[in-house]
């Protein structure tokens, strides 16, 4: 099942309080993600934002003279800067940021392993207990008026992914740009649109889109996820190339039966609703 996001510990050491470290909760990979150059700030205590750029590049070639992971373990996101607009900015998760630490010998080091260590075993509770992540994200959704019959297929829906991505890792899929490729196939197969194009048809921007679904669409996603699975299994598929003729497989036997179902019905099962139109015509009424 999928996990909801984590809550952060209110209690920041208060150094925290002066160096704000801009995170980011990667809900496919269910990470959190944060700030490299914010958390350099912080631990060399310096205010100014170009000045801590300065000294992440400076120690990033140090770190590739010799011959360090952690550069490579980086990634980059688009984060809002203090003057609003969003850039390019080096991002590492729990792992690459506790050897960012101890990369750079500081005073301040201790209070922000800490308050990570802390971040980390509230995942890790989670972890060894599912039921904590599934309650609370059951309890997201009630909170919001979603339904226990939307609650009920949206949960299956997330179980039936998450067997299919347990089937890539096991087989040679990479983690991130094949696994949102594959998906944007199976999507894309089973209902004509790709994810960014059902995102913009509902009007949503950083939302989670299944978040969004109708339960016909949350249905259809799950078929055609399910039978990518199970072709891929009796396929004994391996790698990215194999398991995308599965996925191109799998999302073609949901459309069939999304159009066989729209012509008995008379209408569309993709569409442009989604909960937050709901929730505001609520609340106009």
């Amino acid at each position: 099942m999928k996990n909801t996001k984590p809550n952060l510990s209110t209690n920041l050491p208060e150094i925290f309080e002066k160096f704000k470290i801009r995170r980011h909760f990667d809900e496919k990979n269910q990470k959190w993600f944060f700030s490299i150059v914010d958390v350099v700030a912080a631990l060399t205590e310096q205010s100014e934002f170009q000045k801590a750029r300065k000294y992440w590049n400076k120690l990033k070639e140090r770190l590739i003279k010799e011959g360090s992971q952690l550069v490579t373990n980086c990634h980059q996101l688009k984060m809002r800067a203090s003057d609003g607009k969003f850039y390019s900015t080096d991002i590492g998760d729990l792992e690459v940021i506790f050897r960012l630490i101890q990369s750079i010998p500081s005073p301040k080091a201790e209070p922000i392993k800490m308050w990570l260590a802390k971040v980390g075993n509230e995942r890790i509770g989670e972890i060894s207990d599912p039921e904590i992540s599934l309650n609370r994200a059951r309890q997201n959704w009630q909170k919001h008026g979603r339904s226990k019959k939307w609650i009920q297929q949206r949960m299956m829906s997330q179980e039936t992914r998450n067997k299919l991505t347990d089937y890539w890792k096991e087989n040679d899929v990479r983690v991130g740009d094949e696994f949102a490729i594959l998906t944007n196939i199976i999507h894309q197969e089973w209902s004509e649109l790709t994810i960014g194009d059902h995102k913009k048809l509902k009007g949503l921007k950083s939302q989670n889109l299944r978040d969004h679904m109708s339960e016909a669409e949350l249905i259809f996603t799950a078929l055609a996820e399910l039978s990518t699975r199970q072709i891929a299994e009796n396929a004994r598929a391996k790698g990215f190339e194999e398991n995308k003729l599965s996925a191109k497989k799998g999302g073609k036997i949901s459309r069939d039966a999304r159009l066989a179902l729209e012509e008995k019905i008379g209408q569309k099962v993709v569409g442009s609703s989604n909960f937050l139109k709901k929730t505001k015509s609520k609340k106009l009424k």
